[in-house]
């Protein structure tokens, strides 16, 4: 499979991969209590730590996608990442998105995972397309469902009980 190291470009973002040039905001992001309170992930603990994240990351060899660094267009600002993630042991593909919390309530993680999952449909050919979320993050769920995903079930991953949301390739036909 291709290695699809850059994304969909939208209306204000485009996607691509993470440089270690990004470090410092992927350490913001992914440091943040109020961005990583619903995730079920720790907190990364250093500058050092984001930029070993980055150089290690491997989704884009290993299965040709992953997530991608956000960037408005205008300003060339990273403001978070959005994109597409196998998982192996559910062997499913997953649409996963943070952004940094001056970035919320405009519609930009709502852009970036319709755009993710287009993506995924129109250049990967996926079937269907999945998003776990905690029940208690509202606001990414109205994110998956203005992107036209549908509750599918509850779950429990990682150790963790979550909302499964679905979208199939058919229903964008």
């Amino acid at each position: 499979m291709a290695s699809h190291r850059t994304g969909p470009t939208t209306e204000r973002l485009e996607h691509r991969e993470f440089t270690l040039d990004d470090a410092e905001v992927f350490f913001a992001i992914n440091s943040s209590p109020v961005v990583m309170r619903f995730t079920g992930e720790p907190l990364l603990g250093s500058l050092d730590a984001a930029r070993k994240a980055i150089a290690g990351y491997p989704d884009f060899d290993d299965v040709g996608f992953g997530r991608w660094a956000c960037v408005l267009r205008d300003t060339h600002t990273v403001i978070g990442f959005c994109g597409l993630k196998y998982l192996p042991d559910l062997d499913e593909v997953d649409v996963g998105y943070r952004f940094l919390p001056q970035y919320w309530s405009r519609g930009l993680a709502t852009e970036a995972c319709m755009a993710s999952l287009a993506f995924g449909f129109n250049t990967l050919s996926l079937d269907q397309i999945i998003a776990m979320v905690l029940p208690e993050n509202t606001a990414s769920i109205r994110v998956l469902e203005k992107s036209g995903m549908q509750f599918d079930a509850e779950i429990v991953y990682d150790g963790i009980s979550a909302l499964r949301y679905l979208k199939r390739r058919s229903a964008c036909l």
